[in-house]
């Protein structure tokens, strides 16, 4: 069954200057709750691309919903250390009744600004990767509650509990880790990282046929390891701009872009914009490539129209596929 999921503007609301009633990214997930949407989704980044914080942005949903799942697309981990991380996220984990998702990934440092938001958290950006491949490890074994000694590159624990466990072994469940994963070359490790440490992955901008082949290189690289498939998700993330209007969709969406990241470095690989079925056949382009869980991100300013869009157009065709 093919779970949906839509993306909260924690960015987009500073973007647009609408930090002034932070109430309405609240109001976004409740609605999308009362659609049926299967997941509130938020993005991460410190200072390079600046928006409000993640896990107490998934606090505050946690406390206006019920069922809702909440997720994180993606927490650039490394960045933190994962005591801390282990202990924040079995707090939200509990608070939502088991609800919460850590999908993670390295990031990037392409530029200065994304250099220097390593810099300022006292990270080397040349060792995000094997710095998330411990804290994939560790957050497991801190989420149990146990002592948990580990000796590693970056993180040298002796002993170490956080004290209670992200869930009661009975009816909460722990956070499911998803790790970023894309095509491309060079790419070997994160498929490995996938493989051995996560309980799932997270892709975005890749077309059906590359998340098809992403996905089976993982899985082989799981069986490898002698981790079952069975009970592996994959998701996938994509941007849309709801729009029967093709080229005011493509002007909104690109603007949009740029603002958000600086620029349109991406091109149509974004999308698709516009077209309600463009965008559900796309979709499903990707359920069909293996996706169990498909996330929304809407490249627009008024996110609430989009939001309703979304569940007259497309959220119910999906859910009828299931």
């Amino acid at each position: 069954m093919t779970r949906v999921g839509v993306v909260l503007p924690t960015r987009g609301l500073l973007i647009s200057g609408q930090t002034s009633d932070l109430g309405q990214l609240l109001e976004l997930a409740v609605r999308a709750e009362q659609m049926g949407v299967d997941g509130a989704w938020v993005g991460d980044s410190l200072t390079a691309k600046p928006r409000l914080e993640p896990l107490s942005v998934l606090s505050a949903v946690a406390a206006r919903t019920r069922t809702i799942g909440l997720g994180t697309s993606v927490l650039l981990a490394p960045l933190r250390h994962p005591v801390l991380l282990a202990q924040t996220t079995a707090t939200l984990n509990l608070l939502s009744g088991g609800r919460l998702t850590l999908g993670m990934g390295v990031g990037g440092a392409f530029n200065e600004a994304q250099q220097g938001e390593w810099r300022a958290a006292g990270v080397d950006p040349r060792q995000r990767g094997s710095r998330l491949a411990e804290i994939a490890q560790l957050l497991p074994q801190l989420w149990s509650g146990s002592p948990v000694s580990f000796m590693g590159r970056h993180f040298c624990l002796e002993d170490v509990s956080i004290g209670y466990e992200a869930g009661d072994g009975v009816q909460v469940p722990q956070p499911r880790i998803l790790l970023a994963c894309h095509s491309g070359e060079g790419r070997e490790r994160q498929y490995e990282r996938a493989a051995r440490f996560a309980d799932g992955l997270i892709s975005i901008t890749d077309s059906p046929e590359e998340f098809a082949k992403v996905r089976s290189q993982v899985l082989d690289k799981r069986s490898q390891v002698n981790r079952p498939a069975g009970g592996f998700h994959s998701t996938f993330y994509m941007t849309v701009n709801l729009n029967p209007d093709e080229a005011a969709a493509a002007n909104e969406s690109d603007a949009w872009v740029r603002a958000y990241y600086g620029v349109n470095f991406w091109g149509d690989r974004w999308g698709p914009f516009g077209d309600p079925q463009r965008v559900l056949e796309r979709a499903r382009g990707y359920v069909e490539a293996g996706a169990d869980e498909i996330v929304f991100r809407f490249a627009a300013k008024d996110q609430r129209a989009q939001l309703e869009l979304f569940g007259e157009w497309v959220l119910p065709a999906l859910k009828s596929d299931r």
